[in-house]
């Protein structure tokens, strides 16, 4: 949303910003610069979002999406209905992912203005997925049964709204699968890319780093995997590689059995200045949906990723140029092997990688096509509420 909301405001956008801190992403107006907070005039609303085991068993003998139930807040929804109130004149209100869906209500009663999705993922897929690869029956019925609520809330959802912007093509597919019939439009994330710097030629680390928040299912389910399945056959083969992970929780991470050559770095202050004191990128998911950004700040730096088809979904990479996929131990193994023995094929993505991101993810391209989506909607598109 940040960048996003960057890009309204330098194309000469009026921006305000209501958004929700929460324990896991608490709101830290520090974090932030002083002429950003004066021009989104940003409000936050603490909601506690926390799991809880009495609020999620009760939820079973209901037909509520207890993963949409847990983000709505009378709190909220009352800072929302002032804001309408105070600034009436609002032409696009852009509904940040399906967790704010439950805020239409309120949007529609208060304004006038076109209400947008911007759709952060199809959320039923994910959970569908973990169910799909949970060893655990009891456990995998209940992700079965979060995804069916899920999905029966997205369908109900979908259609409330004036349009939607997803992030990747396959999402919009989906969308369109479901029975989408308003406006729809493809419009991932994007980055500034003249800020993330690119290293050429092309430093060979020996090492694997995977950057990525530890206390995220899909995340957990993924680095478990590769390291129960592939690490020590790579290991094994190249004694001096070694495996980083770093993010949300990671120094915290404990794994099934001791690993050699895995070290846990912890939550980085400065995820660019991390990517680049490390070598290849490595991103083992089997669940999850949307586009995974850090893949995009990967490449943005020139780094060579090995990821998932999974991982790249959405993305629109071409394995081999721009990007090696990796769906097996055993072809993560053979994507090392390919890369130690030809030490040109790294410098070749890298190069490939940077200038994909440029003609494809640069925030001010993403930024022009949403407010051309939008402005086909809206009369006006002058002034919009996050």
């Amino acid at each position: 949303m940040d960048n996003l909301t960057k890009g309204l405001l330098e194309a000469g956008h009026d921006v305000k910003v209501l958004c929700v801190s929460t324990h896991k992403h608490p709101y830290d107006e520090n974090a932030l610069s002083e002429i950003y907070c004066r021009l989104t005039r940003i409000e936050a609303v603490y909601i506690d979002t926390r799991l809880n085991f009495v609020d999620a068993f009760s939820n079973l003998i209901t037909r509520d999406s207890y993963n949409i139930s847990r983000f709505f807040s009378p709190d909220f929804d009352m800072k929302l209905e002032r804001v309408l109130n105070e600034e009436d004149d609002f032409d696009v209100i852009q509904v940040e992912s399906l967790f704010m869906t439950p805020y239409i209500a309120t949007a529609r009663r208060f304004s006038s203005a076109k209400i947008m999705l911007r759709s952060h993922n199809l959320e039923y897929k994910i959970w569908q997925r973990m169910a799909r690869v949970s060893a655990n029956g009891a456990r995998r019925a209940y992700l079965r049964l979060l995804a069916k609520r899920l999905k029966e809330y997205e369908m109900s959802i979908m259609n409330q709204v004036d349009g939607i912007a997803t992030i990747s093509p396959e999402d919009t597919q989906h969308y369109m699968d479901l029975g989408c019939d308003i406006p729809i439009e493809t419009i991932p994330f994007g980055i500034d890319s003249a800020s993330y710097q690119v290293e050429l030629p092309y430093q060979f680390r020996p090492n694997l780093f995977h950057l990525g928040a530890m206390d995220w299912m899909p995340n957990i389910e993924g680095v478990e995997w590769f390291l129960e399945n592939a690490w020590e056959d790579i290991r094994n083969a190249y004694p001096q590689f070694q495996l980083h992970l770093a993010g949300k929780a990671s120094d915290s991470y404990v794994t099934k059995r001791p690993m050699d050559g895995v070290i846990l770095d912890g939550e980085v202050a400065n995820a660019k200045d991390y990517m680049a004191q490390h070598g290849i990128m490595i991103v083992p998911l089997l669940s999850g949906g949307g586009i995974r950004i850090k893949i995009i700040e990967g490449m943005a730096m020139g780094k060579v990723v090995i990821s998932t088809s999974i991982g790249a979904e959405g993305i629109g990479v071409t394995h081999g140029k721009n990007i090696l996929i990796a769906d097996s131990p055993q072809e993560f193994k053979q994507r090392i092997d390919e890369i130690h023995e030809n030490p040109q094929m790294l410098e070749n993505i890298a190069v490939n990688a940077r200038s994909f991101i440029e003609s494809n993810f640069d925030n001010s391209v993403l930024t022009d096509k949403l407010l051309k989506f939008y402005a086909g909607k809206s009369s006006v598109t002058e002034k919009a509420l996050h």
